[in-house]
């Protein structure tokens, strides 16, 4: 399997990506705390590609998982996760395609936590006025 191939597998999971998967980690601060961690890591596709099973796009998704190469240790120290935690909560955010294999995320999750970090920043705390 050539490494374009690869990229173009993962190409048509990222053109038709699905926004209802930001309703995952909406909620959920650890989840949030890995998807950050992620984009912060350092993540490769594997030198030699194993072989693709099937053409079913769970065969391909897990095929495309299967090559993608990060510290695991690096990624949960990032997080501030428990190991039992990380391990919890990074199988909802691979399977429903939130994390990609090659160290970006979801156009829409990130669109979330981007909008949800400028909301921080507009909300400055009012001033009390002085009496006169």
């Amino acid at each position: 399997m050539s490494e374009d191939s690869y990229a173009e597998k993962l190409a048509h999971f990222k053109d038709n990506e699905k926004p209802e998967v930001v309703l995952l980690i909406a909620d959920d601060l650890d989840l949030i705390k890995i998807v950050v961690a992620w984009t912060n890591t350092t993540v490769t596709r594997a030198e030699k590609l194993g072989h693709l099973r099937g053409e079913s796009e769970s065969e391909v998704w897990d095929w495309l998982w299967n090559n993608a190469v990060y510290s695991r240790e690096e990624l949960i120290a990032k997080s501030a996760l428990s190991e039992y935690g990380f391990e919890k909560k990074m199988t909802p955010l691979i399977g429903n395609r939130v994390l990609y294999p090659d160290g970006t995320v979801n156009s829409f999750v990130q669109r979330y936590l981007r909008d949800r970090v400028l909301k921080l920043f507009e909300a400055k705390p009012k001033r009390p006025t002085k009496k006169p």
